[in-house]
């Protein structure tokens, strides 16, 4: 079976076993444009495969990238069918593999929610994934849960704009401005566009008050958001991946308990949430068991 993923810096491309075990791996980084380098990383990748065998192609944002630009490119050097319609979600891809392979390996109703450079959420349904009727649910990073309207609220969605890295950046960065002082902006030499996420929850671990506050705070819109999913989908688990994930030690707990804050008891008493548990190549690994089963 074969993945690719495609994000915003790099894109990885996967060979995935029967078993789930990944074969090949190989990740090129997008500085020529993503058609080149989704070229380049299945090319690296392909030799391992049958010369039939199907693709799967995803993205966290799809809307965001050309996908008929890519596999024009792809189709020019691939002879192997693609699988799907366009390039589906990542967040869709991720969560058939962790229903597959990973942290709700055999469970037949799996909402996954995760949190990195974008917001991402899938649905896994009777063991097979929910698409949307026009291939973009759920676009969790639009999900309205502040009254307000902001202009970055309307470019990228409420969630994507106040937990993504870049929000959180941004959330951090409003309080220094605002007065606040932050070990952050030392470790920048003042330079506050040099900050990053990674940044601000090592701050968080090292006691930076403002940098536990910001993450206290994106902890809380990230439950709520995990609840609504809950709560409309109704799941057997909650895999929770990402940043929630990678930095369990500062969020899953919280976000965990900010979910029972919100759902009715018997609701989040037969529930199981639980961390992701194939990392970052997850949606790779999802895309290439789509493509195995998904016709053309």
């Amino acid at each position: 079976m074969l993945g690719l993923e495609l994000r915003a810096r790099h894109v990885v491309a996967v060979v995935v076993e029967a078993d789930g075990k990944v074969a090949a791996r190989a990740e090129v980084a997008t500085t020529a444009g993503v058609p080149d380098a989704a070229v380049a990383a299945l090319g690296r990748v392909v030799g391992s495969a049958k010369p039939d065998t199907p693709l799967g192609i995803v993205a966290p944002v799809p809307d965001a990238i050309d996908g008929a630009a890519v596999i024009a490119s792809l189709s020019a050097r691939y002879d192997g069918p693609f699988r799907g319609e366009g390039v589906m979600l990542s967040g869709v891809a991720a969560a058939s593999a962790e229903a597959w392979i990973g942290a709700a390996r055999g469970a037949r109703d799996v909402v996954l929610f995760a949190v990195a450079d974008h917001t991402m959420a899938g649905v896994v349904r009777h063991g097979e994934p929910v698409f949307g009727a026009h291939h973009r649910a759920p676009a969790i990073g639009w999900l309205a849960l502040n009254p307000v309207e902001r202009e970055d609220y309307r470019k990228t969605g409420c969630l994507e704009a106040e937990v993504a890295a870049a929000g959180i950046v941004r959330r951090l960065i409003w309080r220094i401005k605002s007065g606040d002082r932050s070990r952050v902006q030392d470790q920048v030499g003042g330079d506050l566009a040099a900050i990053t996420a990674e940044q601000v929850l090592d701050a968080a671990r090292g006691g930076d008050g403002v940098s536990i506050s910001v993450v206290r705070d994106t902890a809380k819109y990230l439950g709520m958001a995990a609840a609504n999913l809950v709560a409309i989908t109704d799941p057997e688990v909650l895999v929770l991946g990402g940043m929630m994930a990678s930095a369990a030690d500062l969020l899953f707990e919280p976000v965990k308990v900010e979910i029972a804050r919100r759902l009715p008891a018997p609701m989040m008493q037969a529930l199981t949430i639980a961390p992701a548990a194939l990392g970052e190549d997850a949606a790779a690994i999802g895309a290439a068991r789509l493509a195995s089963s998904l016709r053309s």
